[in-house]
Protein backbone atom coordinates (compact mmCIF):
# COMPACT_ATOMS: atom_id res chain seq x y z
CA UNK A 1 0.00 0.00 0.00
CA UNK A 2 1.54 3.22 -0.91
CA UNK A 3 2.34 6.38 2.15
CA UNK A 4 1.19 9.31 2.73
CA UNK A 5 1.95 12.42 4.92
CA UNK A 6 -0.14 13.56 7.09
CA UNK A 7 -2.82 15.84 6.03
CA UNK A 8 -4.07 18.98 7.99
CA UNK A 9 -6.55 18.81 10.65
CA UNK A 10 -9.81 18.17 10.24
CA UNK A 11 -12.81 18.67 12.53
CA UNK A 12 -14.68 15.53 14.14
CA UNK A 13 -18.36 16.66 11.95
CA UNK A 14 -21.54 15.91 12.72
CA UNK A 15 -21.06 12.77 10.03
CA UNK A 16 -17.90 11.51 11.91
CA UNK A 17 -19.46 11.48 14.92
CA UNK A 18 -22.79 9.70 13.97
CA UNK A 19 -20.41 7.03 12.26
CA UNK A 20 -18.12 6.57 15.58
CA UNK A 21 -20.85 5.91 17.88
CA UNK A 22 -23.13 3.90 15.61
CA UNK A 23 -20.14 2.00 14.75
CA UNK A 24 -19.24 1.87 18.65
CA UNK A 25 -22.71 0.83 20.33
CA UNK A 26 -21.74 -3.19 18.89
CA UNK A 27 -18.51 -2.78 21.40
CA UNK A 28 -21.08 -1.46 24.13
CA UNK A 29 -23.16 -4.78 23.51
CA UNK A 30 -20.40 -6.81 23.43
CA UNK A 31 -19.02 -5.91 27.19
CA UNK A 32 -22.09 -5.04 28.32
CA UNK A 33 -22.98 -8.76 27.77
CA UNK A 34 -19.89 -10.13 28.98
CA UNK A 35 -19.83 -8.45 31.83
CA UNK A 36 -23.33 -9.73 33.10
CA UNK A 37 -22.80 -13.30 32.15
CA UNK A 38 -19.05 -13.25 33.62
CA UNK A 39 -20.39 -11.59 36.80
CA UNK A 40 -23.95 -13.46 37.15
CA UNK A 41 -21.78 -17.12 36.35
CA UNK A 42 -23.07 -18.39 39.66
CA UNK A 43 -26.58 -17.53 39.34
CA UNK A 44 -26.69 -18.75 35.90
CA UNK A 45 -25.36 -22.09 37.20
CA UNK A 46 -27.88 -22.64 39.46
CA UNK A 47 -30.63 -21.70 36.80
CA UNK A 48 -29.68 -23.94 33.51
CA UNK A 49 -27.40 -26.76 35.44
CA UNK A 50 -29.08 -27.24 38.53
CA UNK A 51 -28.97 -30.62 37.77
CA UNK A 52 -25.81 -30.91 37.96
CA UNK A 53 -23.74 -30.68 41.56
CA UNK A 54 -22.78 -26.88 42.46
CA UNK A 55 -18.71 -27.41 41.81
CA UNK A 56 -19.91 -29.32 37.92
CA UNK A 57 -22.57 -26.88 37.82
CA UNK A 58 -20.23 -23.43 38.28
CA UNK A 59 -17.73 -25.69 35.34
CA UNK A 60 -20.73 -26.03 33.10
CA UNK A 61 -21.76 -21.93 33.52
CA UNK A 62 -18.32 -20.97 32.88
CA UNK A 63 -17.39 -23.29 29.64
CA UNK A 64 -21.03 -22.01 28.32
CA UNK A 65 -19.43 -18.61 29.05
CA UNK A 66 -16.20 -19.77 26.96
CA UNK A 67 -18.22 -21.30 24.26
CA UNK A 68 -18.89 -17.48 23.16
CA UNK A 69 -15.01 -16.97 22.68
CA UNK A 70 -13.77 -20.17 20.86
CA UNK A 71 -16.87 -19.57 18.13
CA UNK A 72 -15.43 -15.49 17.80
CA UNK A 73 -12.58 -16.41 15.14
CA UNK A 74 -15.39 -18.68 13.38
CA UNK A 75 -17.64 -15.07 12.94
CA UNK A 76 -14.39 -13.37 11.99
CA UNK A 77 -14.16 -16.13 8.88
CA UNK A 78 -18.11 -15.80 8.54
CA UNK A 79 -18.62 -12.21 8.63
CA UNK A 80 -15.47 -11.03 7.44
CA UNK A 81 -16.16 -13.10 4.03
CA UNK A 82 -19.55 -11.47 3.90
CA UNK A 83 -17.84 -7.57 4.62
CA UNK A 84 -15.53 -7.78 2.06
CA UNK A 85 -17.83 -9.40 -0.56
CA UNK A 86 -20.96 -7.44 0.21
CA UNK A 87 -20.19 -4.58 2.14
CA UNK A 88 -19.20 -3.34 5.65
CA UNK A 89 -22.73 -1.60 6.93
CA UNK A 90 -25.37 -4.27 6.40
CA UNK A 91 -22.89 -7.07 6.98
CA UNK A 92 -22.56 -5.48 10.82
CA UNK A 93 -26.15 -4.25 11.13
CA UNK A 94 -26.80 -8.53 10.64
CA UNK A 95 -24.16 -9.15 13.40
CA UNK A 96 -25.36 -6.05 16.09
CA UNK A 97 -29.04 -7.96 15.32
CA UNK A 98 -27.90 -11.44 16.58
CA UNK A 99 -26.10 -9.96 19.25
CA UNK A 100 -28.53 -8.32 20.80
CA UNK A 101 -30.87 -10.83 20.05
CA UNK A 102 -28.96 -13.66 22.04
CA UNK A 103 -28.97 -10.82 24.85
CA UNK A 104 -32.04 -10.47 25.35
CA UNK A 105 -33.08 -14.17 25.07
CA UNK A 106 -31.02 -15.08 27.89
CA UNK A 107 -33.15 -12.91 29.53
CA UNK A 108 -36.52 -14.84 28.79
CA UNK A 109 -35.31 -18.55 28.53
CA UNK A 110 -36.68 -20.70 31.32
CA UNK A 111 -34.28 -22.55 33.67
CA UNK A 112 -33.77 -26.27 34.19
CA UNK A 113 -36.27 -26.75 36.31
CA UNK A 114 -39.07 -25.63 33.94
CA UNK A 115 -37.70 -27.50 30.83
CA UNK A 116 -34.73 -29.79 31.57
CA UNK A 117 -32.05 -30.28 29.90
CA UNK A 118 -33.64 -27.71 26.77
CA UNK A 119 -32.41 -24.91 29.14
CA UNK A 120 -28.84 -25.11 28.95
CA UNK A 121 -28.63 -26.53 25.11
CA UNK A 122 -30.40 -23.40 24.22
CA UNK A 123 -28.31 -21.72 26.35
CA UNK A 124 -25.06 -22.21 25.14
CA UNK A 125 -26.70 -22.85 21.65
CA UNK A 126 -27.37 -18.58 22.19
CA UNK A 127 -23.65 -18.34 23.45
CA UNK A 128 -22.51 -19.84 20.11
CA UNK A 129 -24.53 -17.32 18.04
CA UNK A 130 -23.22 -14.59 20.34
CA UNK A 131 -19.85 -15.14 19.95
CA UNK A 132 -20.34 -16.06 16.00
CA UNK A 133 -21.94 -12.44 15.51
CA UNK A 134 -19.06 -11.03 17.75
CA UNK A 135 -16.11 -12.54 15.29
CA UNK A 136 -17.66 -10.19 12.80
CA UNK A 137 -19.04 -7.05 14.72
CA UNK A 138 -15.18 -5.79 15.62
CA UNK A 139 -14.08 -5.91 12.09
CA UNK A 140 -16.75 -4.25 10.65
CA UNK A 141 -17.01 -1.62 13.24
CA UNK A 142 -13.32 -0.79 13.07
CA UNK A 143 -12.81 -1.44 9.21
CA UNK A 144 -15.91 1.22 9.05
CA UNK A 145 -14.79 3.64 11.27
CA UNK A 146 -11.25 4.03 10.01
CA UNK A 147 -12.25 4.16 5.79
CA UNK A 148 -14.33 7.26 7.79
CA UNK A 149 -11.12 9.33 9.31
CA UNK A 150 -9.36 11.40 7.54
CA UNK A 151 -5.23 10.29 7.29
CA UNK A 152 -4.09 11.24 10.12
CA UNK A 153 -6.64 10.74 12.56
CA UNK A 154 -7.36 7.09 12.35
CA UNK A 155 -5.96 6.61 15.83
CA UNK A 156 -8.07 9.20 17.21
CA UNK A 157 -11.63 7.82 15.85
CA UNK A 158 -10.93 4.16 15.86
CA UNK A 159 -9.83 4.96 19.96
CA UNK A 160 -13.51 6.01 20.47
CA UNK A 161 -14.39 2.50 19.54
CA UNK A 162 -12.49 1.39 22.56
CA UNK A 163 -13.44 3.68 24.57
CA UNK A 164 -16.96 1.94 24.77
CA UNK A 165 -15.65 -0.83 25.89
CA UNK A 166 -15.32 0.26 29.19
CA UNK A 167 -18.61 2.15 28.72
CA UNK A 168 -20.40 -1.16 28.51
CA UNK A 169 -18.48 -2.53 31.03
CA UNK A 170 -19.77 0.52 33.50
CA UNK A 171 -23.46 0.56 32.17
CA UNK A 172 -23.54 -3.21 33.40
CA UNK A 173 -22.34 -2.92 36.40
CA UNK A 174 -24.46 0.01 37.52
CA UNK A 175 -27.25 -2.23 35.98
CA UNK A 176 -26.36 -4.76 38.19
CA UNK A 177 -25.78 -3.01 41.40
CA UNK A 178 -29.12 -0.80 40.85
CA UNK A 179 -30.95 -3.84 40.56
CA UNK A 180 -29.16 -5.89 43.67
CA UNK A 181 -30.00 -2.58 45.75
CA UNK A 182 -34.08 -2.51 44.52
CA UNK A 183 -34.37 -6.38 44.65
CA UNK A 184 -32.97 -7.27 47.22
CA UNK A 185 -33.10 -11.46 48.11
CA UNK A 186 -35.35 -11.45 44.67
CA UNK A 187 -32.48 -10.56 42.35
CA UNK A 188 -31.00 -14.08 42.38
CA UNK A 189 -34.89 -15.76 41.76
CA UNK A 190 -35.73 -13.66 39.02
CA UNK A 191 -34.18 -10.19 38.92
CA UNK A 192 -30.92 -11.28 37.35
CA UNK A 193 -33.11 -11.86 33.78
CA UNK A 194 -33.63 -7.58 33.93
CA UNK A 195 -29.99 -6.43 32.53
CA UNK A 196 -30.46 -9.07 30.18
CA UNK A 197 -33.72 -7.74 29.06
CA UNK A 198 -32.72 -4.14 29.15
CA UNK A 199 -30.31 -5.14 26.11
CA UNK A 200 -33.46 -4.56 24.25
CA UNK A 201 -33.17 -0.98 24.42
CA UNK A 202 -29.26 -0.73 23.49
CA UNK A 203 -30.07 -2.64 20.48
CA UNK A 204 -33.46 -0.89 19.47
CA UNK A 205 -30.94 2.54 19.52
CA UNK A 206 -28.05 0.49 17.35
CA UNK A 207 -30.75 -0.87 14.68
CA UNK A 208 -32.06 2.43 14.46
CA UNK A 209 -29.15 4.44 13.86
CA UNK A 210 -27.27 1.78 11.49
CA UNK A 211 -29.80 1.80 9.16
CA UNK A 212 -29.20 5.52 8.73
CA UNK A 213 -25.63 5.00 7.49
CA UNK A 214 -24.30 4.86 4.24
CA UNK A 215 -21.38 2.20 2.79
CA UNK A 216 -17.87 3.06 3.64
CA UNK A 217 -16.68 5.45 0.78
CA UNK A 218 -13.39 3.09 0.41
CA UNK A 219 -15.35 0.10 0.08
CA UNK A 220 -17.89 1.69 -1.79
CA UNK A 221 -15.52 3.11 -4.52
CA UNK A 222 -13.57 0.19 -4.84
CA UNK A 223 -16.70 -1.92 -5.56
CA UNK A 224 -17.88 0.84 -7.96
CA UNK A 225 -14.86 0.07 -9.53
CA UNK A 226 -15.12 -3.59 -9.34
CA UNK A 227 -11.91 -3.93 -7.55
CA UNK A 228 -13.41 -5.62 -4.70
CA UNK A 229 -12.86 -8.88 -3.77
CA UNK A 230 -14.88 -12.27 -4.56
CA UNK A 231 -12.80 -14.94 -2.70
CA UNK A 232 -11.45 -13.00 0.63
CA UNK A 233 -10.56 -16.01 2.43
CA UNK A 234 -8.68 -17.54 -1.00
CA UNK A 235 -6.79 -13.98 -0.55
CA UNK A 236 -6.59 -13.72 3.13
CA UNK A 237 -5.22 -16.97 4.52
CA UNK A 238 -3.96 -19.28 1.25
CA UNK A 239 -1.39 -16.92 -0.02
CA UNK A 240 1.68 -16.52 2.40
CA UNK A 241 1.85 -12.50 1.81
CA UNK A 242 -1.40 -11.79 3.47
CA UNK A 243 -1.39 -14.54 5.46
CA UNK A 244 2.27 -14.21 7.44
CA UNK A 245 0.76 -10.90 8.65
CA UNK A 246 -2.18 -11.91 9.63
CA UNK A 247 0.42 -14.28 12.09
CA UNK A 248 2.82 -11.81 12.73
CA UNK A 249 -0.48 -9.39 13.59
CA UNK A 250 -2.27 -12.07 15.81
CA UNK A 251 1.38 -12.93 17.87
CA UNK A 252 2.91 -9.55 17.47
CA UNK A 253 -0.09 -7.83 18.79
CA UNK A 254 -3.26 -8.56 19.38
CA UNK A 255 -2.28 -11.95 21.55
CA UNK A 256 -0.40 -9.40 24.08
CA UNK A 257 -2.94 -6.27 24.07
CA UNK A 258 -5.53 -9.05 24.97
CA UNK A 259 -3.95 -10.55 27.88
CA UNK A 260 -3.12 -6.73 28.96
CA UNK A 261 -6.99 -6.15 28.50
CA UNK A 262 -8.01 -9.22 30.51
CA UNK A 263 -5.78 -9.20 33.66
CA UNK A 264 -5.65 -4.97 33.74
CA UNK A 265 -9.62 -5.68 34.19
CA UNK A 266 -11.06 -9.01 34.73
CA UNK A 267 -8.32 -10.87 36.32
CA UNK A 268 -7.80 -7.97 38.85
CA UNK A 269 -11.53 -8.17 39.80
CA UNK A 270 -11.38 -11.82 40.56
CA UNK A 271 -7.93 -11.52 42.15
CA UNK A 272 -9.56 -8.63 44.54
CA UNK A 273 -13.43 -10.62 45.21
CA UNK A 274 -12.12 -14.51 44.86
CA UNK A 275 -8.36 -14.29 46.42
CA UNK A 276 -7.80 -10.75 48.65
CA UNK A 277 -11.56 -12.11 49.68
CA UNK A 278 -12.57 -8.24 49.30
CA UNK A 279 -16.81 -8.44 49.11
CA UNK A 280 -18.58 -7.82 45.69
CA UNK A 281 -19.69 -4.31 46.16
CA UNK A 282 -16.75 -2.79 47.14
CA UNK A 283 -14.85 -4.75 44.53
CA UNK A 284 -17.53 -3.36 41.55
CA UNK A 285 -16.73 0.09 42.73
CA UNK A 286 -13.55 0.43 43.03
CA UNK A 287 -12.95 -1.05 39.76
CA UNK A 288 -15.88 0.88 37.95
CA UNK A 289 -13.77 4.16 39.68
CA UNK A 290 -10.93 2.65 38.14
CA UNK A 291 -12.39 2.31 34.96
CA UNK A 292 -14.52 6.11 35.09
CA UNK A 293 -11.03 7.52 35.88
CA UNK A 294 -9.05 5.80 33.09
CA UNK A 295 -11.18 5.84 30.10
CA UNK A 296 -10.18 8.84 28.40
CA UNK A 297 -6.97 7.63 28.23
CA UNK A 298 -8.27 5.48 25.29
CA UNK A 299 -8.47 8.80 23.39
CA UNK A 300 -5.28 10.21 24.08
CA UNK A 301 -3.38 7.14 23.37
CA UNK A 302 -5.54 6.46 20.24
CA UNK A 303 -4.22 10.19 19.43
CA UNK A 304 -0.85 9.44 20.83
CA UNK A 305 -0.43 6.89 18.07
CA UNK A 306 -1.47 9.11 15.19
CA UNK A 307 1.66 11.18 16.19
CA UNK A 308 4.25 8.87 17.49
CA UNK A 309 3.13 5.27 15.79
CA UNK A 310 0.84 2.39 16.46
CA UNK A 311 3.53 0.17 17.42
CA UNK A 312 5.65 2.19 20.37
CA UNK A 313 2.32 2.80 22.28
CA UNK A 314 1.01 -0.80 22.23
CA UNK A 315 4.23 -2.55 22.73
CA UNK A 316 5.09 -0.06 25.37
CA UNK A 317 2.08 -1.12 27.11
CA UNK A 318 2.57 -4.81 26.72
CA UNK A 319 6.31 -3.87 27.92
CA UNK A 320 5.18 -2.07 31.22
CA UNK A 321 2.57 -4.76 31.94
CA UNK A 322 5.22 -7.68 31.70
CA UNK A 323 7.55 -5.43 33.67
CA UNK A 324 5.28 -4.70 36.67
CA UNK A 325 2.42 -6.97 37.35
CA UNK A 326 3.70 -9.13 40.05
CA UNK A 327 4.60 -5.88 42.35
CA UNK A 328 1.42 -4.22 40.98
CA UNK A 329 -0.74 -7.37 42.12
CA UNK A 330 1.14 -7.71 45.69
CA UNK A 331 1.20 -4.32 46.45
CA UNK A 332 -3.10 -4.81 45.76
CA UNK A 333 -2.42 -7.92 48.34
CA UNK A 334 -0.73 -5.67 50.78
CA UNK A 335 -3.33 -2.76 50.70
CA UNK A 336 -6.36 -4.60 49.75
CA UNK A 337 -5.85 -7.30 52.71
CA UNK A 338 -2.90 -6.95 54.27
CA UNK A 339 -3.86 -10.05 57.05
CA UNK A 340 -3.52 -12.74 54.17
CA UNK A 341 0.00 -10.97 53.23
CA UNK A 342 0.97 -11.19 57.39
CA UNK A 343 -0.38 -14.72 57.55
CA UNK A 344 1.53 -16.65 54.75
CA UNK A 345 4.89 -14.73 56.08
CA UNK A 346 4.19 -15.26 59.82
CA UNK A 347 2.64 -18.90 59.49
CA UNK A 348 3.33 -20.50 55.80
CA UNK A 349 1.16 -23.54 54.92
CA UNK A 350 2.33 -26.36 53.10
CA UNK A 351 1.03 -29.49 51.12
CA UNK A 352 3.76 -32.07 51.36
CA UNK A 353 2.35 -34.91 48.80
CA UNK A 354 3.44 -37.58 46.49
CA UNK A 355 2.76 -35.51 42.97
CA UNK A 356 1.64 -38.42 41.43
CA UNK A 357 -1.18 -38.22 44.20
CA UNK A 358 -2.45 -34.94 42.92
CA UNK A 359 -4.99 -34.04 40.19
CA UNK A 360 -6.43 -31.92 38.17
CA UNK A 361 -9.71 -31.47 40.22
CA UNK A 362 -12.55 -30.75 37.29
CA UNK A 363 -15.41 -32.95 36.89
CA UNK A 364 -17.51 -32.30 34.26
CA UNK A 365 -20.41 -34.49 34.41
CA UNK A 366 -20.97 -34.57 38.16
CA UNK A 367 -20.03 -37.32 39.29
CA UNK A 368 -16.57 -37.60 40.54
CA UNK A 369 -15.30 -37.72 43.54
CA UNK A 370 -11.72 -37.07 44.59
CA UNK A 371 -10.48 -39.11 47.39
CA UNK A 372 -6.36 -39.15 47.30
CA UNK A 373 -5.29 -37.86 50.14
CA UNK A 374 -3.44 -34.59 48.13
CA UNK A 375 -6.83 -33.89 46.12
CA UNK A 376 -8.67 -33.56 49.67
CA UNK A 377 -5.96 -31.31 51.25
CA UNK A 378 -6.13 -29.06 48.47
CA UNK A 379 -9.49 -29.44 47.58
CA UNK A 380 -9.54 -27.77 51.41
CA UNK A 381 -7.47 -25.20 50.79
CA UNK A 382 -8.56 -24.02 47.68
CA UNK A 383 -12.65 -23.68 48.59
CA UNK A 384 -10.62 -21.96 51.51
CA UNK A 385 -9.15 -19.40 49.43
CA UNK A 386 -5.53 -19.55 51.06
CA UNK A 387 -2.14 -19.66 49.44
CA UNK A 388 0.28 -22.82 49.89
CA UNK A 389 3.23 -24.26 48.98
CA UNK A 390 3.67 -27.53 47.36
CA UNK A 391 6.59 -29.96 48.60
CA UNK A 392 7.38 -33.24 46.85
CA UNK A 393 7.07 -36.62 48.51
CA UNK A 394 8.15 -39.75 48.20
CA UNK A 395 6.08 -42.12 46.89
CA UNK A 396 3.12 -43.33 48.48
CA UNK A 397 3.01 -40.91 51.04
CA UNK A 398 -0.08 -39.66 52.65
CA UNK A 399 -0.11 -35.82 51.97
CA UNK A 400 0.68 -33.43 54.80
CA UNK A 401 -0.98 -30.26 55.28
CA UNK A 402 1.58 -27.85 57.81
CA UNK A 403 0.42 -24.37 58.90
CA UNK A 404 2.34 -22.31 60.32
CA UNK A 405 4.56 -25.34 61.27
CA UNK A 406 2.08 -27.69 62.97
CA UNK A 407 1.72 -31.08 60.57
CA UNK A 408 -2.08 -32.26 59.60
CA UNK A 409 -2.34 -35.64 58.20
CA UNK A 410 -4.84 -36.10 55.31
CA UNK A 411 -5.92 -39.80 54.65
CA UNK A 412 -6.94 -41.44 51.70
CA UNK A 413 -10.80 -42.21 50.90
CA UNK A 414 -10.96 -43.96 48.02
CA UNK A 415 -11.80 -47.31 49.75
CA UNK A 416 -14.27 -45.69 52.05
CA UNK A 417 -17.84 -45.41 52.19
CA UNK A 418 -19.52 -42.02 50.97
CA UNK A 419 -20.65 -41.21 54.08
CA UNK A 420 -17.57 -42.09 55.62
CA UNK A 421 -15.71 -40.36 53.16
CA UNK A 422 -18.13 -36.90 53.52
CA UNK A 423 -17.52 -37.51 57.41
CA UNK A 424 -14.06 -37.54 57.71
CA UNK A 425 -13.33 -34.63 55.01
CA UNK A 426 -15.61 -32.70 57.49
CA UNK A 427 -13.56 -33.55 60.18
CA UNK A 428 -10.45 -32.84 58.47
CA UNK A 429 -11.97 -29.55 57.09
CA UNK A 430 -12.82 -28.53 61.05
CA UNK A 431 -9.31 -29.49 62.03
CA UNK A 432 -7.20 -27.66 59.20
CA UNK A 433 -9.77 -24.60 59.02
CA UNK A 434 -9.22 -24.04 62.94
CA UNK A 435 -5.54 -23.83 62.06
CA UNK A 436 -5.94 -21.65 59.30
CA UNK A 437 -8.35 -19.47 61.19
CA UNK A 438 -5.93 -19.21 64.43
CA UNK A 439 -2.98 -18.43 62.24
CA UNK A 440 -4.61 -15.46 60.98
CA UNK A 441 -5.60 -16.08 57.62
CA UNK A 442 -8.98 -14.11 57.51
CA UNK A 443 -12.08 -16.01 56.31
CA UNK A 444 -13.52 -11.99 54.61
CA UNK A 445 -11.62 -8.78 54.14
CA UNK A 446 -11.47 -6.75 57.17
CA UNK A 447 -13.32 -3.37 55.33
CA UNK A 448 -11.18 -1.03 57.70
CA UNK A 449 -8.33 -2.33 56.74
CA UNK A 450 -8.70 -1.73 53.00
CA UNK A 451 -6.66 0.84 51.87
CA UNK A 452 -9.35 2.35 49.16
CA UNK A 453 -7.41 4.92 47.82
CA UNK A 454 -3.82 2.85 47.49
CA UNK A 455 -5.90 -0.17 45.39
CA UNK A 456 -7.68 2.29 43.45
CA UNK A 457 -4.23 4.17 42.30
CA UNK A 458 -3.38 0.58 41.28
CA UNK A 459 -6.17 -0.31 39.53
CA UNK A 460 -5.68 2.77 37.81
CA UNK A 461 -2.44 2.18 36.57
CA UNK A 462 -3.66 -1.55 35.00
CA UNK A 463 -6.51 0.30 33.03
CA UNK A 464 -3.80 2.90 31.61
CA UNK A 465 -1.56 -0.55 30.68
CA UNK A 466 -5.19 -1.55 29.33
CA UNK A 467 -5.81 2.45 27.19
CA UNK A 468 -2.32 1.90 25.76
CA UNK A 469 -2.51 -1.42 24.18
CA UNK A 470 -6.10 -1.30 23.17
CA UNK A 471 -6.31 2.60 22.32
CA UNK A 472 -4.73 2.09 19.02
CA UNK A 473 -5.19 -1.65 17.97
CA UNK A 474 -8.10 -0.87 15.55
CA UNK A 475 -5.73 1.28 13.75
CA UNK A 476 -2.92 -0.68 13.33
CA UNK A 477 -4.74 -3.51 12.59
CA UNK A 478 -6.93 -1.53 9.44
CA UNK A 479 -3.48 -0.15 7.91
CA UNK A 480 -1.98 -3.54 7.74
CA UNK A 481 -4.30 -4.76 5.03
CA UNK A 482 -5.45 -3.44 1.70
CA UNK A 483 -9.36 -2.69 1.52
CA UNK A 484 -10.04 -5.75 -0.98
CA UNK A 485 -9.54 -7.78 2.25
CA UNK A 486 -9.39 -5.50 4.90
CA UNK A 487 -11.97 -6.83 6.99
CA UNK A 488 -11.63 -10.86 6.88
CA UNK A 489 -7.83 -9.99 7.35
CA UNK A 490 -8.16 -7.89 10.72
CA UNK A 491 -10.92 -9.84 12.41
CA UNK A 492 -8.91 -13.17 12.31
CA UNK A 493 -6.05 -12.37 14.46
CA UNK A 494 -7.95 -9.62 16.48
CA UNK A 495 -10.23 -12.66 17.61
CA UNK A 496 -7.84 -15.45 18.05
CA UNK A 497 -5.80 -12.84 19.98
CA UNK A 498 -9.09 -11.47 22.16
CA UNK A 499 -11.31 -14.79 21.88
CA UNK A 500 -8.52 -17.41 23.01
CA UNK A 501 -5.03 -15.92 24.30
CA UNK A 502 -7.66 -13.46 25.91
CA UNK A 503 -10.63 -15.26 26.27
CA UNK A 504 -9.43 -18.07 28.21
CA UNK A 505 -7.26 -16.33 30.34
CA UNK A 506 -8.87 -16.34 33.58
CA UNK A 507 -9.51 -20.26 32.71
CA UNK A 508 -5.74 -20.85 32.62
CA UNK A 509 -4.47 -18.42 35.12
CA UNK A 510 -6.97 -19.48 37.72
CA UNK A 511 -5.68 -23.60 36.77
CA UNK A 512 -2.16 -22.13 37.36
CA UNK A 513 -2.99 -20.97 40.76
CA UNK A 514 -4.92 -23.66 41.99
CA UNK A 515 -2.51 -26.06 40.88
CA UNK A 516 0.77 -24.07 42.27
CA UNK A 517 -1.63 -23.01 45.96
CA UNK A 518 0.70 -19.32 45.01
CA UNK A 519 -1.52 -16.85 44.28
CA UNK A 520 0.63 -14.64 41.77
CA UNK A 521 1.61 -17.24 39.64
CA UNK A 522 -1.84 -16.86 37.13
CA UNK A 523 0.02 -13.71 36.44
CA UNK A 524 3.08 -15.88 34.15
CA UNK A 525 0.57 -16.72 31.48
CA UNK A 526 -0.35 -13.02 30.45
CA UNK A 527 3.69 -11.88 31.51
CA UNK A 528 4.61 -14.35 28.69
CA UNK A 529 2.39 -13.93 26.07
CA UNK A 530 2.75 -9.83 26.11
CA UNK A 531 6.24 -10.21 26.27
CA UNK A 532 6.34 -12.92 23.28
CA UNK A 533 4.12 -9.86 21.75
CA UNK A 534 7.16 -6.99 22.38
CA UNK A 535 9.47 -9.24 21.17
CA UNK A 536 7.85 -10.77 17.78
CA UNK A 537 5.94 -7.26 17.10
CA UNK A 538 9.16 -5.11 17.88
CA UNK A 539 11.16 -7.68 15.46
CA UNK A 540 8.49 -8.25 12.21
CA UNK A 541 6.32 -5.84 12.53
CA UNK A 542 5.97 -2.47 10.98
CA UNK A 543 4.77 1.23 11.44
CA UNK A 544 2.10 1.84 9.67
CA UNK A 545 0.84 5.53 10.74
CA UNK A 546 1.57 6.60 7.30
CA UNK A 547 0.04 4.28 5.33
CA UNK A 548 -2.35 5.52 3.00
CA UNK A 549 -5.32 2.48 3.39
CA UNK A 550 -7.07 4.07 0.45
CA UNK A 551 -5.58 1.34 -1.99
Amino acid sequence: MATTGITADTSLDVSHRRVIFASSLGTVFEWYDFYLYGSLAAIIAKQFFSGLNEASAFVFALLAFAAGFAVRPFGAIVFGRIGDMVGRKYTFLVTILIMGLSTFLVGVLPGYNSIGVAAPVILIALRLLQGLALGGEYGGAATYVAEHAPDGKRGLYTSFIQITATFGLFISLLVILGCKMALGPKFDEWGWRIPFLLSSVLLAVSVYIRLQLSESPAFKQMKEEGRHSTAPLTESFARWGNLKVVILALLGATAGQAVVWYAGQFYAMYFLGNTLKIDATTTQLMIAGALLIGTPFFVVFGWLSDRVGRKPVVLAGCLLAALTYFPIFKALTHYGNPAIEAASTSAPIRVTADPKDCHVQIDLIGKKVFTSSCDVAKSFLTKRGVPYENVAAAPGTVAVVSVGGKDFPSFDGSQMAKADFAAKVKAFGEEVGAAVNTAGYPAKADPAMINKPMVMLLLWILVIYVTMVYGPIAAWLVEMFPTRIRYTSMSLPYHIGNGWFGGFLPSVSFGIVAATGDFYAGLWYPIIIAAMSVVIGGLFLHETKHVSIHD
